[in-house]
């Protein structure tokens, strides 16, 4: 029941208040007012609703239906210049945006990373266009001339919101649901750091998360797997606004859906609002609204808008959606009010903009003097916050203590033992698992469950949700307060490959402990048993994957993993025990885990060949090369992408290229290895699904033995 019913003539000064109180107490009909046990109203809700109404009465409507106006200009220009891109949540969301960006939301275009600031973030990233343009408007280090140069080379717009790339842009997005996905990470992020770092005396953490996202976003799994996990953990601190245009890309949204996503939304546990997105005053007390819920809930907002608002020839249908109103443009531009000059903003709208620039930064020095009085009693906290921001690391290796030369473990299990004082060393270090903690022994102990009562909790129960669990892990590592890891069986890392990859194109420390790595699982059958899963991550650009092939080796894994800052990492660990290469230093193993690889055995007689392992195989390389002579090396190579990062001369010096005859063996596809053994060279993999019987005997059957190398090698 928005106040607005109540017709264009001025309201009584009452009246505002009363109905939004009404509608903020959710109490039909009025006469529940009058009934004791049905009465909710309480003081907070009273100050909440006339705080609310008084905000509505102050939204400056000319200016920002001027702004609209504006903002739709620059989408349908940047389109057209580019000849791509997308037009219909530009133009159809515009009212929305400027309420967000022109009144409501709370940040400072000065201080793109404030650590207070609201996180505004497009899951719909295709409209890239409405982010730009707004955050040009606002007074973001984002100038006309790089939104002229939208989709081109080199411009810090391109054709989707990237992280690190555009001021105020605060993920990655495009593939449809990480933002919904990556929102829900960032609000568990901002709940711990409440919980972690606000006091009884200062408050310096208190934003919200507002994510933008569209029927795309919403039909997509990692968004479902994500508002459960979202309402269980009762993030109220998220502002999901859906632009419900009633169109997917390829046609009316009702050919491939006729859900009642509000109540799908209700029932699984958020507080739902309906409004008409293309009104400025429903779209400012919505949102209001949903900031000031006390229910526990996250929000959801379904905003009714038209899509490519703005040409009237498109405008509603799927053909809004991408490029094909740009030949209806320069009338559209007429019948707005624009005037031939293209990228053009009105004076009008430019003053408003820099008006409230100077509000918002009054509200951020005000931020400022808390934070610092803050930082002055709590210098501790301070120290850990700022070392957190700055991405710095101590050095893990040194906290790691020597594991039993006897131990004959799995990595899974040396992984454990090692996230142990890591997670001492590291307090934002965070540890979350799909429903396997039991399994993938990631648990940190001592650490707590994070939790509706316990926000300090440093252990993420994901639920059986992988693709969601990526991308919350996204979202937090965005945040770049905490550090987070997650694990699965590695089998299972293609349900969340599609995060695994944006967080690799966006750079982000974010640690996969994934576990049962082979046909070495055994008995679960070639279902569970990873044979081309290794292969295929390694493809993924700046993600090093990781294969330790003891816990010495597990142990410069996890090192090297957390102190990598600038990407993610995989740990590919072993369910089966593996032997403890005692032969060969502690130190060397710790340390060639860092560099890639490493001599494991030193030939002692010219060399002339070269055995390569990785993993739980190393063992069969070092086996095979006590039969094969003095004249042979042994190599261990656990991470691709760590050794081809060191210079040429040390890379020669572990594998010299004049010595050509190499055998490489790892239980796995063995296309990989051929970049490294040459076409002179064996591979010994495994091209073929796994078979279900004891881990052992399904190694051996399928040749992954010291003695094929051996055979191998004699066959050269």
């Amino acid at each position: 029941m928005p106040f607005l019913a109540l017709g264009p003539r001025e309201p009584p000064r009452w009246a505002g208040p009363l109905l939004l109180l009404l509608q903020l107490s959710e109490m039909r009909p009025v006469e529940s007012l009058f009934r004791a046990k049905a009465c909710q109203v309480t003081a907070e809700t009273v100050f909440w609703s006339l705080k609310i109404y008084q905000d509505i009465m102050s939204l400056d409507i000319p200016s920002l239906e001027l702004a609209a106006r504006d903002a739709r200009g620059l989408a349908m220009d940047a389109v057209t210049k580019s000849k791509s891109g997308h037009l219909g949540l530009p133009l159809g969301a515009a009212e929305i945006g400027a309420v967000l960006y022109g009144h409501a939301l709370s940040h400072n275009p000065d201080e793109p990373r404030w650590l207070n600031r609201d996180r505004f973030i497009l899951s719909a990233g295709h409209g890239s266009m409405f982010l730009y343009g707004w955050l040009h408007l606002s007074g973001y280090a984002l100038s006309i001339e790089e939104v002229s140069n939208f989709r081109q080379l080199h411009s810090i717009t391109p054709g989707h919101p990237e992280f690190h790339e555009t001021p105020g842009v605060e993920a990655t997005t495009g593939p449809l649901g990480q933002g919904v996905s990556n929102g829900v990470g960032y609000a568990i992020s901002a709940k711990m750091s409440e919980a972690r770092f606000n006091t009884p005396e200062h408050t310096i953490f208190d934003h919200h998360i507002v994510v933008l996202a569209g029927d795309g976003c919403l039909q997509e799994g990692i968004s479902q797997e994500a508002a459960a996990l979202a309402a269980h953990l009762q993030l109220d601190n998220l502002i999901l606004f859906y632009d419900s245009n009633n169109v997917t890309l390829d046609a009316m949204a009702p050919v491939t859906q006729s859900e009642d996503t509000g109540a799908r939304f209700k029932a699984y546990g958020w507080d739902v609002q309906e409004i008409d997105g293309n009104d400025l005053r429903e779209v400012l007390a919505a949102f209001e609204k949903a900031r000031a819920a006390t229910s526990g809930k996250p929000q959801f907002v379904i905003a009714k808008t038209v899509i490519g608002k703005g040409i009237p020839e498109v405008s509603g249908t799927n053909k809004a959606h991408g490029e094909a109103g740009v030949k209806y443009v320069a009338e559209a531009r007429k019948a707005l009010g624009l005037p031939e000059q293209t990228f053009f903003v009105a004076p009008e709208t430019k003053v408003y903009f820099a008006k409230h620039k100077e509000s918002l930064k009054a509200a951020y020095a005000k931020w400022e003097a808390t934070y610092q009085a803050w930082r002055a009693g709590n210098g501790d906290l301070a120290a850990e916050l700022d070392a957190a921001v700055a991405g710095k690391v101590p050095d893990l290796l040194k906290v790691i203590p020597k594991f039993d030369p006897a131990a004959n473990i799995a990595t899974r299990k040396a992984g454990s033992d090692v996230l142990q004082p890591l997670a001492a060393a590291m307090p934002l270090l965070i540890s979350g698992s799909a429903d396997l903690h039991g399994s993938t022994l990631n648990y940190i102990k001592d650490g707590g469950d994070f939790t509706p009562k316990n926000r300090e909790g440093r252990n993420l129960h994901f639920g059986i949700r992988e693709h969601a669990m990526c991308g919350l892990m996204n979202g937090i590592a965005y945040d770049g307060i905490f550090r987070p890891s997650g694990a699965t069986f590695l089998v299972f890392s293609d349900y969340g490959r599609p995060s695994i990859r944006i967080a690799a194109l966006s750079h982000l420390p974010v640690v996969y402990i994934f576990t049962h790595d082979s046909v070495g699982v055994g008995e679960d059958g070639p279902t569970h048993e990873p044979v081309e899963t290794v292969a295929a991550l390694r493809a993924i650009p700046g993600l090093d994957v990781i294969r330790p092939a003891d816990p010495e080796e597990t142990a410069g894994a996890f090192a090297a993993a957390f102190e990598k800052t600038d990407g993610p990492t995989m740990l590919v660990l072993s369910r089966q025990n593996l032997p403890t290469m005692n032969d060969i230093p502690v130190e060397t193993r710790r340390a060639g885990v860092f560099q890639g690889g490493y001599i494991a055995k030193k030939e002692t007689a010219t060399l002339d060949l070269i055995l390569l392992g990785t993993g739980s195989e190393l063992q069969h390389a070092l086996k095979a090369a006590e039969d094969l002579g003095p004249g042979t090396r042994v190599v261990s190579l656990p991470c691709f992408e760590r050794f081809e990062r060191q210079d040429a001369a040390y890379q020669e010096s572990v594998l010299p290229k004049a010595v050509r005859k190499r055998v490489s063996i790892e239980a796995g596809v063995s296309d990989p290895w051929f970049r490294y053994v040459g076409l002179d060279g064996k591979v010994i993999g495994i091209d073929r699904f796994g078979l279900s019987a004891p881990g052992p005997t399904v190694m051996k059957e399928l040749g992954i033995t010291a003695e094929a190398v051996v055979a191998a090698a004699k066959s050269l």
